[in-house]
């Protein structure tokens, strides 16, 4: 047993909080060296089903004239039928709270079907366009498809695909309009960036309602996630834009997020969050402070900047240090 290992089980006992047959229980367990290998597993199960659809993609690319896009589409079809009905049939159905397979292997059926018919829905729409010219529909059905198997199996990984489905279908649902408006590409890129944000904040809003109905809470942290990579790096793209008005706007978006974040992150005990959160806003802060001097000349003293600056990297990083340590003590508290 380590050293940490050992402090904590002492501070246990010795708060009372367990028996001393507890203590003596736990000291003997730890002494045989017993690890599980069950992260391990998992891990595996998940590289199959990524080996295992790279492959059929793979094989479709390499024979799509000999076998023929029927018969690809077909055996796409039954493979998908397989792993739902499998799923289907051994799942104890939708639960608002947290729920588990009774074989880990079924998680992994999900993710596997999820990701064949996404595959599925994108080759057929571009061999035989069914929703002709409406590419964001062949990006929507799956997102919508995502979404319930994520809700429905209960199951993360299901639901970062239904999360960047959805960012996807904002962003194709966007950039055509200004084509149409003969747009430049800065003011198509700030029209993304505001859907972007828009798409962060319902993000948010839809966290903090299924919290409120007790709907699936453990999927907060992937929703947080996504809204906090997504507010970000729209604001921070948008900081050196011309237009004084656009860049102060997600100046204040990027520090009402980083206020916002940094609460959540407490909250929920979340150290990625706390982590990118610091990250971004460092980002977001350099720039905009380089935004409020650009104007100054600091020909004079720009020596005097060349020795501060080593100075001032390596003052962050401690700063850096210092904020994740203080991070984990209080959440340990």
């Amino acid at each position: 047993m380590t050293k940490f290992d050992e402090q904590a089980v002492q501070n246990l006992f010795e708060k009372n909080l367990i028996t001393e047959n507890q203590f003596q229980e736990i000291k003997t367990y730890r002494v045989l060296n017993i690890f599980s290998l069950h992260a391990e597993l998992k891990l595996f199960l998940y590289l199959s089903v990524l080996l295992f659809t790279t492959g059929i993609g793979i094989l479709i690319y390499e024979n799509i004239d000999t076998i023929g896009h029927i018969a690809i589409l077909c055996l796409l079809l039954i493979v998908i039928a397989v792993c739902f009905y499998y799923c289907f049939k051994n799942s104890k159905g939708f639960q608002k709270a947290e729920a588990t397979f009774e074989h880990p292997v079924l998680e992994y059926l999900v993710l596997a079907g999820n990701i064949l018919t996404c595959i599925f829905i994108g080759y057929l729409q571009f061999q035989y366009k069914p929703f002709g010219e409406h590419y964001g529909l062949a990006t929507l059905i799956p997102t919508v498809v995502s979404f319930f198997c994520a809700y429905y199996f209960d199951n993360k990984s299901v639901l970062t695909i239904a999360v960047t489905g959805l960012a996807a279908y904002v962003g194709l649902s966007v950039t055509p309009q200004d084509i149409f408006n003969d747009s430049n590409n800065l003011y198509a890129s700030q029209s993304l960036s505001y859907s972007a944000v828009m798409l962060g904040v319902l993000l948010i809003l839809w966290t903090i309602y299924s919290n409120r109905i007790l709907l699936k809470k453990h999927f907060s942290l992937i929703f947080l996630t996504f809204a906090l990579h997504i507010i970000s790096i729209a604001s921070i793209s948008n900081l050196t834009n011309y237009d004084t008005l656009t860049w102060l706007i997600f100046a204040v978006v990027l520090a009402c997020s980083t206020y916002y974040f940094y609460k959540v992150s407490y909250d929920n005990k979340a150290m990625s969050l706390y982590v990118f959160m610091i990250l971004y806003g460092y980002i977001g802060a350099n720039i905009f402070l380089f935004r409020i001097f650009e104007g100054v000349d600091f020909s004079a003293i720009w020596e005097l900047f060349f020795f501060l600056l080593p100075a001032y990297f390596i003052g962050s990083i401690v700063l850096f240090i210092k904020l994740i340590k203080k991070f984990n003590k209080e959440i340990a508290e």
